[in-house]
């Protein structure tokens, strides 16, 4: 009757039908909405021995004596209720069965109460506390030491003072079973007068939370000399020495399991652990634990089953020798350690244990052989040896010899040679990866008869030629299938698109395949994720992947598809990906789009798409749209991308856009790279810009801006020190995984992003993407000063001002950017001098200020300024110094050719013009006081002037004006 949402007008009635079964032993009502008056209902039904009431809404106290008529009970369940306490009179005789009591998740907080009402329960053999929190100091009294058959307690998730902790074992002398996972102790723990665990066995503390002022293994060890199963993953543990394993480790000759794993423990195993002779499972994975296990404790672990050591720095030897004299080894996982191979390896010996898990891996060591143990293994379920510079072919006699293997991957190992596959078939076998190996020849045209139970196939990053197989179709089962980056050709196979039909994953990309993607015999309909490109495929998007409703990726760039972009695709409601850059593709965006609210990345540049944007698309997870190089026209429209917070990357470049720069922009409050360069765009450069908080790329380049360049960028990422809540080196990239039945499989896709630094275009990817920033606002009509504050713009790699009509000086605010590489400002008005700090910016490669009215000295011909040339100059003739010609006073010519006074020798143009106008006027004055002071003078100059003007006037009658003939 769980999870029913019974209350209470229902319960009544039905219980006192129930009451009439006389025998009924057990009661669900868990899930329901039934509060505390259920509890005089179910006291009716007193052969009652198991009643669970949990997640219901009952509250406040819970008196004990509502129990009463159930004499028979024994277990009790009332967890996730918000009862504050459970009321027990003093010599309470009821429920003198009940074994099993479940609190977990009440809202009692003081655990020295709740312990006392469960003294009267003398048959209490399990008790729940998970997800309390007992905040209270437990104080020792008489009623707690009634819990002589308590075997299991169960505090998980709890809040708990340490006084609890510590009275346990006095109040429990029968416990077995402790489990504290996730448990926050408040308070110090002290070793002494800890009390002992004389009879537990179990202790489980996974991820608990505890202070310590001593080693927390040396007080187990101590006080716990019966334990068999001990947890302490991801565990504080007071210190990351693995000495502390000396210390708690020694006194438990009975420990069966340990997992002491995720604890960052440094140094190398104790040798003590040699003395648990029973253990079985040891897991000490994920820590930075060091040696070699030839000459460690583990070789004496000869009873261990269960052995994990992943994500360390041991060295192991690819044969595994030092353990081959443990037979009971059924389980090796060394992931992520250095495997090498052994001098000394002794090729008589073969193994005494038959493994059913092996996984070894490594990204360093030495190219070593082909594990010679593994020919004498028959039991494998799962196989895994991958990065791994491994000598030799592709082992198939391990699939003959493993007949139960299930999994098998191989990984980067530098295996080579032609990918052979068993004579007979292996039906067990249903995952394979194999992938970024160096396999060549063609995959076998049988591998579909001789696998046929593969769900996971992924052979990608080789260098296997030839057609796909069409036995691929017979494998009904497979999920996933990987053939990219081959050199693969072909069409795709009619029988694989008609026969597998559970196919949900499919990437053929980067090979040289061709024709058109799909016939019409298609039966993929629970495809999600289609990966074609960079491949020869013609034609236009077949329809036939209309039919798959659940495709969320459809990644089809690189091809030379043609037609229209289809309208059904807005009808894949579930679509995340749409990636087709450099085709064909022709026509405008379909309105259709509008409905992908689920869309994650839009990328169709590089086609012949014309019209203009939709203004109904603005889906809500948008992260990433790329439209460059089309042809679209119109405006920015209000509705367009209208209030996409999502949206990160936006690429509008090199199309016919006109009109303004919206004022609504933004409203993209993580837009981080926006490039609308090689458009028509007008206005001026809009401060909404600057409330982009998160930008850190912008190219409004080649358009017809105009005004002035906003003095507020240093508001955004631009300025290193901005405080913004997101990590500015976050890589750009796109992960999606595919769910299988071992778990998921994580794919991870590149941005492109296209931006022109140095004078080149790059194409910008991946980590080095999410490092890149810059502002380019050339060849454009802006006017004004550079704002200074442009200097404060630290991170940016490139700055591109060139080809305006900027004026004024260039602001000595740029020695700021010490990380600039491209610093362009060539083709405008500027006057002035260089600034010589400039000489400090290092990492400098490219430095433009050609056609500008520039003056006085370059810069010291040092360090990155040494390397500019003349072409950096051209166009300023006031300039001088290395590179150009060395700079000379005015007064002494002779002097300056020998001295290096610096600035003090230059032509100062505002010194010059006013120089040069003063002395205009005094030439003036001084002709005029001659010519009235001297008559004669006065004379001739007056008879000369009336000469120039008759010779002048008969000049022009003469030459000028056309001869007019009479008739």
């Amino acid at each position: 009757m769980s999870g029913n949402e019974i209350d209470n007008l229902v319960v009544p009635q039905g219980l006192e039908r129930l009451s009439r079964l006389s025998k009924l032993k057990k009661l669900d009502l868990r899930g329901n909405l039934c509060n505390n008056s259920i509890l005089s209902s179910v006291a009716r039904l007193s052969s009652l021995t198991s009643l669970h009431l949990s997640h219901n809404i009952l509250q406040g106290s819970i008196d004990a004596k509502e129990f009463d008529s159930l004499s028979n009970l024994e277990e009790l369940d009332i967890n996730d209720n918000e009862i504050d306490n459970v009321e027990v009179s003093r010599g309470y005789r009821g429920l003198r069965k009940l074994k099993s009591l479940d609190l977990s998740g009440v809202g009692i907080r003081d655990g020295n109460k709740l312990l006392q009402s469960m003294g009267s329960f003398p048959s209490l053999n399990t008790l729940h506390l998970e997800s309390n929190n007992f905040t209270a100091t437990l104080t020792t009294t008489q009623e707690l030491h009634n819990f002589t058959n308590l075997e299991y307690l169960t505090l998980d998730d709890s809040s708990l003072h340490i006084s609890l902790l510590q009275s346990i074992g006095s109040i429990f002398p029968s416990l077995k079973n402790l489990s504290m996972s996730g448990c926050e102790v408040n308070g110090v723990l002290s070793g002494q007068g800890f009390p002992h665990f004389k009879s537990l066995e179990h202790l489980d503390m996974r991820f608990a939370r505890i202070a310590l002022n001593t080693s927390f293994l040396q007080i187990i060890g101590e006080s716990m000399p019966s334990l068999k199963y001990l947890s302490l993953s991801g565990s504080t543990l007071g210190t990351n020495s693995s000495r502390i394993l000396d210390q708690g480790l020694c006194p438990l000759a009975h420990l069966q399991e340990l997992y002491i794993d995720n604890n960052d423990l440094r140094g190398s195993l104790p040798w003590c652990l040699a003395n648990t002779t029973s253990l079985r499972i040891l897991d000490v994975s994920f820590n930075q634990l060091t040696g070699s296990i030839s000459s460690s404790p583990l070789v004496h672990l000869t009873s261990i089953e269960e052995l994990r050591l992943s994500n360390n720095h041991f060295r192991i030897p690819v044969s595994l020798e030092p353990l081959f004299n443990h037979s009971k080894l059924k389980i090796f996982d060394a992931k992520n350690n250095e495997i090498n191979g052994e001098i000394n390896e002794s090729h008589s010996l073969t193994p005494k244990f038959q493994l059913k898990s092996l996984s070894l891996s490594s990204n360093y060591g030495d190219s070593v052989t082909f594990p010679k143990f593994l020919y004498h293994q028959h039991e494998l379920k799962e196989a895994e040896l991958s990065h791994i510079k491994m000598i030799g072919e592709f082992p198939n006699w391990l699939l003959e010899n493993n007949t139960k293997l299930e999994f098998l991957y191989l990984v980067n190992d530098s295996l080579a040679g032609p990918f052979r596959l068993p004579i007979h078939s292996h039906k067990r076998l249903r995952f394979l990866d194999v992938s970024n190996n160096n396999f060549q020849g063609h995959i076998p045209v049988e591998i579909g008869d001789i696998l046929p139970s593969l769900v996971y196939f992924n052979i990608s990053m080789n260098a296997l030629d030839g057609s796909i197989p069409s036995s691929f179709g017979n494998v009904i089962f497979l999920q996933f299938l990987d053939l990219s980056n081959n050199k693969l050709t072909g069409e795709i196979p009619d029988h694989l698109a008609m026969c597998c039909v559970n196919l949900e994953f499919l990437s053929l990309s980067n090979n040289s395949l061709k024709g058109h993607i799909f016939s019409r015999i298609f039966s993929l309909r629970n495809l999600r994720w289609l990966l074609l490109e960079g491949n020869h495929f013609v034609g236009e998007i077949p329809q036939s992947l209309s039919k798959c409703s659940s495709l969320k990726g459809l990644y089809l760039n690189n091809n030379n598809l043609s037609g229209k972009i289809p309208r059904w695709l807005g009808n894949l409601k579930g679509l995340q990906h749409i990636v087709m850059p450099k085709n064909h593709l022709e026509g405008p965006i379909p309105v259709e789009f509008c409905r992908l609210d689920s869309l994650q990345i839009l990328d169709i540049s590089d086609n012949n798409i014309s019209g203009s944007l939709p203004s109904c698309f603005y889906p809500l997870s948008i992260k990433q749209v790329h439209l460059s190089k089309n042809m679209l026209h119109g405006q920015l429209k209000e509705g367009t991308f209208f209030n996409c917070s999502s949206l990160v990357t936006l690429d509008l470049s090199y199309n016919y856009l006109n009109g303004s720069i919206p004022d609504w922009i933004d409203g993209l409050s993580q837009l981080s790279h926006l490039n609308l360069a090689h458009n028509n765009l007008e206005g001026e450069v809009p401060i909404q810009l600057c409330r982009l908080n998160q930008l850190q790329l912008l190219d409004l380049s080649d358009n017809n801006l105009h005004g002035l360049i906003p003095s507020c960028f240093d508001n955004t990422t631009l300025h290193e020190s901005y405080n913004n809540n997101s990590s500015p080196d976050k890589p750009f990239k796109t992960s999606f995984s595919i769910s299988g039945p071992q778990g998921s499989v994580e794919k991870k896709i590149l941005e492109i992003f296209e931006f022109t630094t140095k004078n080149i275009a790059y194409a910008y990817q991946g980590r080095v993407l999410s490092l890149l920033a810059g502002l380019d606002l050339s060849c454009n009509k802006l006017v004004g000063h550079i704002p200074p504050q442009i200097g404060n713009l630290t991170r940016i790699q490139t700055l591109n001002l060139s080809h305006n009509n900027l004026t004024g000086t260039i602001p000595l605010t740029f020695s700021n950017l010490r990380h600039i590489e491209s610093l362009d400002l060539s083709y405008n008005k500027l006057s002035g001098k260089i600034p010589r700090q400039l000489v400090d910016l290092n990492t400098l490669a490219i430095f433009i200020v050609a056609y500008n009215n520039l003056s006085g000295k370059i810069p010291e011909w040092t360090a990155q300024f040494a390397t500019f040339n003349k072409s950096s100059y051209d166009g300023n003739p006031f300039l001088c110094g290395l590179p150009l010609p060395i700079c000379r006073s005015l007064a002494t010519m002779s002097e300056a050719s020998t001295s290096n006074e610096g600035d003090d020798n230059l032509i100062d143009m505002d010194s010059f013009f006013i120089t040069f106008t003063i002395s205009y006027v005094i030439v003036i004055f001084g002709i005029v006081v001659v010519l009235y002071v001297n008559p004669y003078w006065r004379r001739r100059w007056l008879y000369l002037v009336e000469m120039w003007i008759t010779s002048c006037y008969y000049f022009v009658i003469d030459n000028l004006i056309p001869t007019r003939f009479c008739h």
